[in-house]
């Protein structure tokens, strides 16, 4: 008797795991003593908490990361932050090319390339080289400058301070170690230097790892920029630049910019539209923005950054087809086009599909924590702003987190790996076996639909 081969687990299900895993040995090691500034062990849950938000280049956390922990517990959350901002596979493929020394299977180079967000399998160690080097250059420069303006403050401890804050910012983590009583970058609110140094980095960061080699390859040519890549460019900067401007309008009377110059509120509504697009710095404290103002950084975060990027969210790019398909249906037009190029139906599914899926998660888990946190603790808004916060991987916070119990915390853990991991990774990942459609299609009916 012939014995079956062993099936090789599926691309989807080996990112699914391959966090889980990476979040589950962050958590041991917070866990232990060595890593709190106390000495004392950390409640396993807060520890998990705060591997799955780094990880997950999220940055809601449990506790002030400036204080909690000691230096070996913030290298494990710097070092979780790149990981999880590059993609696990990205430092699971370079180990396998330093050790095989030639080229990579199939089955490598499409987890690889599926891992990015792209769908070829082709010059995979090119793109890992150029991951590691363009990431390398950009947290450096990043880096220098902030150095700029911490060490001056903070002495040789600001070198620290400009490394750590220039990696988490490119990751689109959030994570920050000079807020020490969790008021982030509330004091260089008014500072151009490290707000727009932050800024740059969350931005460059969200755009994604083919947008940079596109515009390498191309040499900064837009011409020849691949459609994606102008999508890309294009949404960044209508949500960057309608941001602003709205934040601008609507807290302009508000008192969390009171005694602001023009040219200060400019610079607070520019990072305050940056950063709720995935960062999860702050420089306004986001209990004190005006509903207006909580209700515009909710969109933001739900819509998130550029697909195959170190950010959350839908995506960019999903939010578009979406508004595209929705404006093209009600014109009673039959393709979804934009600009000159026609959207396959079955990707404006797919973007449907995405849409629906994240909001009937939040949904859901809005419902959950309001059942189980007294009202009195957990205001619906504040649910609501920490729930998209989450599973957009955003990290911006009302203060909430930290009040919640142990059960809500395991939601917003649940929500945090589902925003990393992808839904739709996920659910194909939990996808048991390929089984072939039926030959014979069921016959049409009509719903009343609108």
């Amino acid at each position: 008797m012939k014995c079956k081969g062993r099936r090789r687990m599926s691309v989807w299900r080996y990112l699914a795991l391959g966090y889980l895993l990476l979040i589950l040995l962050g958590a041991f090691l917070l866990s232990l003593p060595i890593a709190s500034a106390s000495g004392k062990w950390t409640s396993f849950v807060d520890a998990l908490f705060t591997s799955t938000s780094a990880t997950c280049v999220t940055g809601l956390t449990p506790v002030v990361t400036g204080v909690h922990w000691n230096v070996f517990g913030k290298i494990v959350i710097l070092i979780l932050v790149q990981t999880g901002g590059l993609g696990f596979t990205t430092f699971a493929t370079l180990i396998l090319m330093a050790i095989k020394g030639g080229g990579l299977d199939l089955y490598t180079r499409t987890v690889m390339s599926q891992s990015m967000g792209g769908s070829g399998v082709h010059n995979v160690r090119k793109l890992v080289r150029r991951i590691f080097v363009g990431t390398l250059i950009i947290e450096l420069v990043g880096a220098l400058l902030l150095m700029i303006r911490f060490v001056p403050e903070y002495g040789g401890l600001g070198v620290w301070y400009g490394v750590y804050h220039s990696i988490t910012a490119f990751c689109n983590a959030g994570f920050d170690i000079v807020g020490l009583s969790g008021q982030s970058l509330v004091d260089y609110a008014t500072d151009p230097l490290v707000s727009i140094v932050i800024s740059l980095l969350i931005i460059i960061g969200g755009l994604g790892f083919f947008v940079w080699g596109d515009i390498f390859d191309c040499k900064g040519n837009p011409r020849k920029f691949t459609f994606y890549t102008r999508l890309a460019l294009t949404m960044t900067l209508i949500l960057v630049v309608a941001g602003t401007a709205l934040f601008l309008l609507f807290e302009w009377n508000n008192p969390c910019y009171e005694g602001y110059s023009f040219g200060d509120k400019l610079l607070c509504s520019f990072f305050n539209s940056v950063t709720a697009r995935t960062a999860g710095f702050f420089t306004t404290p986001p209990e004190t923005l005006s509903n207006s103002g909580s209700m515009l950084m909710i969109i933001l975060m739900f819509i998130g950054a550029c697909s195959g990027s170190t950010g959350g969210g839908i995506k960019a790019s999903t939010f578009a087809v979406i508004m595209v398909g929705m404006v093209s249906f009600m014109r009673g037009k039959r393709d979804v086009t934009i600009g000159k190029r026609r959207i396959d139906d079955a990707l404006v599914g797919q973007a449907l599909a995405i849409f629906a899926a994240y909001l009937t998660i939040v949904m859901v888990a809005v419902l959950a924590i309001n059942a189980i946190e007294p009202d009195a603790n957990a205001p619906f808004a504040a649910v609501m702003f920490e729930v998209v916060s989450a599973i957009g991987t955003v990290g911006l916070s009302m203060a909430l987190t930290p009040t919640l119990g142990i059960a809500s915390k395991l939601i917003l853990t649940l929500l945090m790996y589902l925003g990393r991991v992808g839904v739709l990774t996920f659910a194909l990942a939990l996808k048991r076996s390929k089984k072939s459609e039926a030959a014979v299609r069921r016959p049409i009916d009509n719903v009343f639909i609108g």
